[in-house]
C-alpha cells in the first residue's frame, strides 16, 4: 500500500484522469487517519491538501518566477507528492506491531538483515519523539525552556542531548532485536500467525489495478 500510494502521488499527472486517480488515492491517508481516530490530523491534512490542489491549478504556471512563487512551487509540491505518502508510511508505523512485522518479513523469506534494520526504524522514530519530550521537560523544569532568549543555546540545549539519545537508542534497538533471535542461524518462531484473508487480496488487485492503470495512461495511451 505504502509503495503504490507513493508511486501515483508522486507521478506527475497530465491529464484530469490521471489527477482524479492521484486525488483518489490521496484520499486514502485522510481514511487511514480517521480510522485512527486522528480527526484533527485528517481535517488538517486535507485542509491543506485542498489549499495546493487550488495553488496548484490557479496560480502556478510554466512562467512562474520569483522567490514568492518559487516557496508556493515548493509547498505544493511537498504537500501535493510527498505528504499522502509520508502519512501512509506514518500510519502503517503506527499500527503495526514489531512482532508481526518481523513475522510477515519472515514469511516472505526477507533477509534478517532487512528485517532488523527496518524493524529499528519502525521503532526509532517513535522513541525519538518520546526522547524529545522528556527533553523539554527537562528543559521546562529547569526555566531554560527558551535559551534564555538566545537561539543558539536553545538549539545546543535540545539537539545535544537529542543527538546523544539517537545514538544509544539506535544501539539498544539494534541489541533488542538481536537478543530476540533476528540474524541468528536457527529459524526464529513467532506466537504470530499471520495468514492472507479475502480483503487482503481484494486489497492488493485494488492497489494493483488502479497502478496498473495510471501508469497505462500516463505512459502508453495516447
Amino acid at each position: 500500500m505504502i509503495f503504490i500510494v507513493s508511486a501515483v502521488v508522486m507521478m506527475s499527472a497530465t491529464t484530469p484522469f490521471l489527477w482524479a486517480v492521484r486525488i483518489l488515492m490521496t484520499v486514502i491517508p485522510i481514511i487511514l487517519l480517521m480510522c485512527n481516530k486522528r480527526y484533527a490530523s485528517a481535517i488538517r491534512f486535507l485542509f491543506l491538501y485542498a489549499v495546493a490542489l487550488v495553488l496548484t491549478f490557479t496560480c502556478i504556471t510554466e512562467d512562474s518566477k520569483g522567490i514568492f512563487m518559487a516557496f508556493l512551487v515548493g509547498y505544493c509540491a511537498i504537500i501535493v507528492q510527498f505528504a499522502p505518502a509520508m502519512i501512509t508510511a506514518w500510519y502503517v508505523v503506527k499500527t503495526t506491531k514489531i512482532d508481526e512485522f518481523v513475522s510477515s518479513m519472515q514469511k516472505m523469506h526477507v533477509p534478517d538483515g532487512i528485517t532488523i534494520s527496518l524493524a529499528v526504524v519502525m521503532r526509532f522514530f517513535p522513541t525519538i519523539k518520546e526522547e524529545y519530550a522528556a527533553i523539554s521537560d527537562a528543559m521546562k523544569m529547569r526555566g531554560i525552556r527558551f535559551g534564555g532568549g538566545n537561539a543558539v543555546k536553545m538549539m545546543e540545549f535540545r539537539m545535544i542531548p537529542l543527538l546523544f539519545s539517537c545514538v544509544n537508542i539506535g544501539d539498544e534497538l539494534s541489541a533488542a532485536a538481536v537478543t530476540r533471535g533476528l540474524g541468528g542461524k536457527v529459524k526464529r518462531s513467532s506466537i504470530v500467525d499471520l495468514k492472507f484473508k479475502v480483503q487482503d487480496y481484494l486489497l492488493i488487485i485494488a492497489f494493483t489495478a488502479v497502478l496498473a492503470v495510471f501508469i497505462y495512461n500516463k505512459y502508453f495511451m495516447k
